[in-house]
């Protein structure tokens, strides 16, 4: 069988983050009782005109500065007409002959190094509705909440050669789109979504072959066995002597294997024209510069701005910035307490190891930096010892516990009392001869018996240190 090689390119839906529909004062706000965020507008009653909501407008220029576009001065809508239950109007506002960005791209990281993806364009549009099918019934339901949700859409070019660098673009795409602010790119929420258009060609061939397009997939998992696939059946149809037919397919996870939707060849067209209820955008050249000033430090810059300005190792910095809110967390801690790589020790080891036991993501995180900065204090001063550090860490991360308040209150300091300590360690050595014995044998396991033995009898507030320093004194005494 000869070689092929995969061509893929993506149009990608991102549900922007404005408290408010993109032509409506309705809200955005997931997981509403269904139809509760609705009115003439959004349902598309007769008469009802769209307003413009101008944070849509600035968002999609936020991520075409990101990505490199040439952000238009002049863009417009146009209906694209088509029936839907859940396209209340019978038409979607979008974007289709002056979209507000074109031409860029975005570098993402492969194995054979670095590489470009070209950004065809991005424009804007409104979300549909959502049907809702219930199998018992045999009855569908529709949900307007959805409906008039801003998204944009983002188009990439045919540069995508595997589900590897699928993903890679994409998680580029959702880290940029983050750090903006633009959309929390929540793919289980469907705030972020894919469409894949794919096909194959002989490796080495500068022709593309006949493409298919599967619709809405909402996870990496999903994309990637959706690729390979579809790879896979256009290979065996063209090495079987047939034929690819330009068609829609719809992926079904749960199967894993994908049934036509509608041929492209066969295709209404959708009948654009101009939007006539809306006016053009006009973009000024002040504020396009206003929307430029308020651009983020994007994660590869952060990145390596941690590892000059904070001395941290690569790795470190690459896990801190995965997520701009343990980005942000880290810098506003590190400058109260003043101990960079402290506070990424405690967030790279116990937050995530909490956040992985409780199911979230970092992005959730509601952790405090001034009370952690407070406990990074505590425990570098040897207030509190490790294993209390721990504890107190708990409370902050799932409660928001002041840890100076815990500590006092549950009487957690350490004991640093050298006259305190020796007194309990003589009885421990009195009660424990078998192990005092055994050390003399030299049994040094049993040093480690005894340090347990005075923690339990200090309750764990001891300073291992100081604990370690008399157990060697008494030790050498009683040899």
């Amino acid at each position: 069988m000869r070689d092929y090689e995969t061509v893929i390119g993506l149009e990608v839906h991102v549900e922007l983050a404005t408290k408010t529909k993109i032509f409506c004062g309705c809200s955005t706000a997931f997981g509403a009782q269904p139809n509760a965020h609705t009115c003439p507008v959004c349902t598309g009653m007769p008469g009802a005109l769209p307003v413009l909501n101008k944070q849509v407008v600035e968002y999609a220029a936020a991520v075409g500065i990101a990505a490199g576009c040439e952000i238009a001065s002049y863009s417009k809508f146009d209906r694209k007409n088509y029936f839907y239950p859940d396209n209340p109007q019978n038409y979607q506002i979008s974007q289709l002959y002056e979209p507000i960005c074109r031409n860029g791209r975005v570098e993402i990281e492969t194995e054979a190094g670095k590489k470009l993806v070209g950004i065809h364009e991005i424009h804007m549009e409104e979300d549909a509705g959502k049907l809702i099918h219930d199998e018992w019934e045999a009855v569908s339901y529709v949900d307007y909440n959805r409906s008039g949700v801003p998204l944009i859409e983002i188009v990439s070019e045919p540069d995508l050669r595997s589900a590897q660098e699928v993903i890679a673009y994409l998680e580029k795409l959702r880290m940029m789109i983050q750090y903006l602010g633009a959309s929390d790119c929540k793919l289980q929420e469907g705030s972020m979504r894919a469409d894949v258009n794919l096909s194959v060609r002989p490796a080495g061939s500068s022709e593309y072959g006949t493409r298919t397009e599967m619709k809405n997939l909402n996870s990496f998992k999903a994309i990637t066995r959706a690729i390979e696939h579809e790879k896979r059946r256009q290979v065996e149809i063209i090495e079987s002597g047939g034929t690819v037919v330009q068609e829609t397919r719809r992926w079904d996870d749960a199967k894993e294997e994908s049934y036509a939707m509608r041929s492209k060849e066969d295709a209404q067209d959708y009948r654009y024209f101009p939007e006539p209820d809306l006016a053009p955008i006009r973009i000024s050249a002040e504020w396009l510069a206003e929307i430029r000033g308020k651009q983020p430090e994007m994660r590869d810059a952060r990145k390596e701005r941690y590892q000059k300005q904070y001395g941290l190792p690569e790795y470190d910095a690459d896990i801190l910035t995965g997520s701009k809110r343990m980005a942000d967390i880290f810098e506003e801690a590190s400058k109260i307490c003043g101990k960079p790589k402290k506070v990424s020790n405690w967030l790279m080891g116990e937050t995530m190891r909490l956040l992985r036991e409780n199911g979230q993501e970092p992005d959730t995180l509601l952790l405090d930096p001034g009370q952690l900065a407070k406990l990074v204090c505590l425990a570098d001063s040897s207030a509190i010892n490790n294993t209390v550090a721990k504890e107190v860490f708990q409370e902050v991360f799932l409660h928001g516990t002041d840890p100076e308040q815990y500590v006092e209150e549950k009487g957690l300091k350490t004991v640093n009392d050298e006259g305190e300590l020796r007194s309990v360690m003589e009885q421990v050595l009195k009660d424990n001869p078998k192990s005092v014995e055994d050390y003399r044998n030299g049994k040094e396991k049993a040093a480690g018996f005894l340090v347990g033995q005075t923690m339990k009898a200090m309750k764990g507030k001891a300073n291992p240190a100081l604990v370690n320093q008399i157990l060697k004194e008494l030790l050498s005494f009683a040899h």
